[in-house]
């Protein structure tokens, strides 16, 4: 199933040079950096059970300081995305250690409110356009490689999605996995055990938000474009709306469920604005009859 999604990833920009569209190619990276900023959050929800509602402040946080160094003549992106990087991850060490303290629904309320911090913070920044967002005024650059053309930024964004999965993968199959796994599980049983529970779920928390900060600087470059609705409550809930769509605890599936989610909108927006509550009944579909989304309905039932 792994090496059918990948052979469809690259056979995208293939398929859009024959049939004279590129249009799919730039639809096919939106894709690719939503689901990268999807998988990032499965791997706290769906192995550390760690329901986090403002998860896009990550991404536009990410996408802000790109977009920034970017329009102050920094285009390195050796130095854009580690920057992104590193900022999102500092966000989420202050927001993970204090969300962490709770679980539950006050885990949910406490990354919610942190989120809605970032995207007012971002609000009231005049200097970087405020409500009207910061245009980016070029994308980042790479040693021999013309990130300017959409086929060659496209598979870049794939290779950073290709590799997080694999990183990730191995990540949820390691010790340090097992514990963030079990602690999902049952975290009195896992610090009886003597594992400092707080510390791996805090860990993997900042990896998910560095790499939705590294997605957020792949969005500027793409978008050319960052504003506050980047971190808004709503962007959130759509990144978690691609986790349950794609199935949680798949890594794989956020993929999945950013093509869903992004393919209905493209379908459907030009028919009625209303076209989430098609959406709606598609996700209440799948959560009472396909438990772990499309990735189970794909992976059969010797995945169950």
């Amino acid at each position: 199933m792994y090496l059918a999604t990948l052979l469809v990833l690259v056979a995208i920009p293939i398929l859009a040079a024959i049939f004279g569209q590129p249009f799919w190619v730039n639809a096919a990276t939106r894709i690719v950096i939503y689901g990268i900023v999807a998988m990032s959050l499965d791997l706290i929800v769906g192995y550390g059970a760690m329901v986090s509602f403002g998860h896009a402040a990550f991404f536009a946080l990410g996408g802000y300081v790109a977009g920034i160094l970017l329009t102050n003549g920094i285009d390195s992106a050796f130095v854009t995305w580690p920057a992104a990087m590193l900022a999102a991850a500092l966000l989420a060490a202050g927001v993970g250690a204090l969300s962490l303290r709770t679980s539950g629904v006050y885990f949910i309320m406490i990354t919610l409110a942190f989120g809605q911090m970032v995207y007012y913070a971002s609000v009231g920044l005049k200097m970087f356009g405020g409500t009207d967002g910061l245009p980016v005024p070029a994308r980042s650059t790479l040693p021999l490689i013309d990130l300017r053309d959409a086929t060659v930024f496209y598979i870049v964004c794939t290779v950073v999605l290709v590799a997080f999965f694999v990183i990730a993968s191995r990540l949820v199959e390691s010790r340090f996995g097992m514990v963030v796994r079990g602690a999902a599980e049952s975290e009195r049983r896992m610090t009886a055990l003597g594992f400092p529970v707080a510390r791996y779920r805090l860990v993997a928390f900042v990896i998910a938000g560095a790499v939705a900060g590294l997605a957020g600087a792949l969005w500027a470059d793409f978008s050319r474009f960052v504003s506050p609705d980047m971190a808004s409550w709503t962007r959130s809930g759509e990144f978690l709306v691609m986790v349950i769509l794609g199935g949680i605890g798949s890594l794989a599936g956020g993929l999945y469920g950013a093509a869903v989610l992004t393919g209905f909108e493209s379908l459907f927006s030009g028919f009625t604005e209303h076209w989430m509550l098609v959406l709606g009944i598609v996700l209440i579909l799948i959560v009472l009859f396909a438990k772990r989304g499309i990735y189970g309905v794909l992976a059969g039932r010797r995945h169950d």
